[in-house]
């Protein structure tokens, strides 16, 4: 069975930071995107960072400078640090995994609340 499993998620204060991870199981052993995209209350789902096995990176325009993904290949685990946390940045964070010829799969979401 597939999992998605997603932590790190919680409250923050302007400027602050958190690390979301998100740990891959019981996927084919092929070559992959992982990474998170986030949705806020009354807005589209967007793009956050993406990574590829190889180590190939994406970044939303609105995260670029700010936050950084990374993985661990052995462990199936993919990292975000978000730095200088902004409000605009509160949302659900959904992790995803993706490969060609296989259909996207999502974690459950993770809530990132930015606030004084």
């Amino acid at each position: 069975q597939v999992r998605l499993a997603e932590s790190g998620g919680g409250l923050v204060q302007p400027g602050g930071s958190l690390r979301l991870s998100c740990a891959a199981s019981g996927f084919p052993a092929t070559s992959n995107t992982m990474g998170w995209y986030r949705q806020a209350p009354g807005r589209l789902r967007e793009l956050v960072a993406t990574i590829t096995t190889e180590g190939i990176t994406r970044y939303g325009d609105a995260v670029k400078g700010r936050f950084f993904i990374s993985r661990d290949n052995p462990a199936n685990t993919v990292y975000l640090r978000m730095n200088a946390l902004e409000p605009e940045d509160t949302a659900v964070y959904y992790c995803n995994w993706f490969a060609a010829g296989v259909r996207n799969h999502w974690g459950q979401g993770s809530q990132v609340t930015v606030s004084s």
